[in-house]
């Protein structure tokens, strides 16, 4: 281990990262958020004060989360706000020195606001192409289903996802909470996206038990698991996911501050690694957790008791699990092992 926590975290900070499991509208700064309040100010009941943003994101279990998420989703009312806040959220991972994400996207939930699609379609691929040539950082979209809203909003996704189809985006996926809506309903929906070339990443496992990764697995087809926090619960389910290599989407202070998990400590991310689960660490909607990828990696290495090369480790999982073409993949790994061999601890 290196000596002291500032060694590690400094390492952190300035190791190139993938991330793969975090929230198009949830990755929204303070600052962001703030102005579209602002902007929108009568017609919303999020703060324009970004201190009182802090309070205003307190959860106190997940459909709370659920309930000011869809507030701020509410702030974006135009595809000038939604090309704002791609570009801002491109800015804040840029900064982190992330070089790669696969940005969740819920197009349904601002097209059933009034943004037309095709508008929507140019606004995050415009910030897209700007971030790569300005900030260096290459985003890929996964569109998602928003489960809580029902098969309509199944139809309308893959509608958008299949007949539109932006060129950034590679994956399918649903989100929202899990408790009473049941995967099974939405294979057919899956099933065309991945007939369209698409790969399939669906929340699971994460309000509720390892059926719901299995559902996920065994009905819509996945190649990924958003969470999955709950599977090291089944013991068969934890030998299936290691032995095809499926990887787990985790994001510990998410799964704390929706009371997934009472305690930090008690996050299942030790069992998910000593059974030799392909583990990725991810900030899920950060500024609403009052974290960052960078903070996430200094959780996992505290859970981990891990050094700069387990840290590297980790890192390279993201790279490995991810939808980056292999030529990608090679580079991104090469400059990881480049400040690993590179790094210098201080004391």
């Amino acid at each position: 281990m290196v000596e002291g926590v500032q060694g590690i975290e400094a390492f952190i900070a300035g190791m190139p990262k993938a991330e793969l499991h975090v929230h198009h509208v949830g990755s929204a700064s303070p600052r962001v958020v703030a102005e579209l309040a602002a902007r929108h100010a009568g017609r919303s009941r999020v703060p324009v004060d970004p201190q009182a943003l802090a309070e205003y994101f307190t959860f106190t279990d997940f459909a709370h989360f659920i309930e000011v998420y869809l507030s701020v989703v509410d702030l974006i009312r135009d595809a000038e706000d939604v090309r704002a806040l791609t570009y801002g959220v491109a800015q804040d991972m840029a900064r982190q020195n992330i070089r790669y994400a696969e940005l969740t996207v819920t197009p349904y939930s601002s097209v059933s606001r009034g943004i037309p699609d095709v508008a929507f379609m140019e606004a995050i691929e415009d910030a897209r192409l700007s971030a790569e040539k300005d900030l260096g950082i290459v985003l890929r979209w996964c569109f998602d289903i928003p489960g809580e809203a029902g098969l309509a909003s199944a139809e309308e996704t893959a509608r958008l996802a299949l007949d539109l189809a932006p060129e950034g985006l590679v994956s399918f996926g649903l989100g929202g909470p899990e408790i009473g809506v049941p995967r099974p309903q939405f294979k057919p929906y899956f099933d065309r996206a991945r007939a369209a070339g698409l790969h399939s990443v669906p929340h699971a496992g994460e309000s509720t038990g390892p059926e719901t990764v299995w559902d996920a697995i065994r009905v819509l087809g996945a190649e990924r698991i958003g969470h999955g926090t709950q599977s090291v619960k089944d013991p068969a389910l934890v030998d299936h996911l290691g032995e095809h290599r499926i990887p787990l989407e985790v994001c510990p202070t998410s799964n704390l501050a929706t009371r997934v998990v009472e305690r930090i400590e008690d996050h299942p991310l030790r069992q998910m690694v000593d059974a030799g689960l392909l583990v990725t660490i991810n900030s899920d909607d950060p500024p609403m957790f009052g974290t960052d990828l960078n903070t996430e990696y200094a959780v996992a290495a505290k859970l981990l008791d891990l050094d700069e090369a387990g840290v590297a480790a980790l890192a390279r999982n993201a790279v490995e699990a991810s939808f980056l073409d292999a030529a990608g993949k090679r580079r991104l790994t090469g400059e990881i092992d480049a400040h690993l061999a590179a790094w210098r601890p201080t004391a």
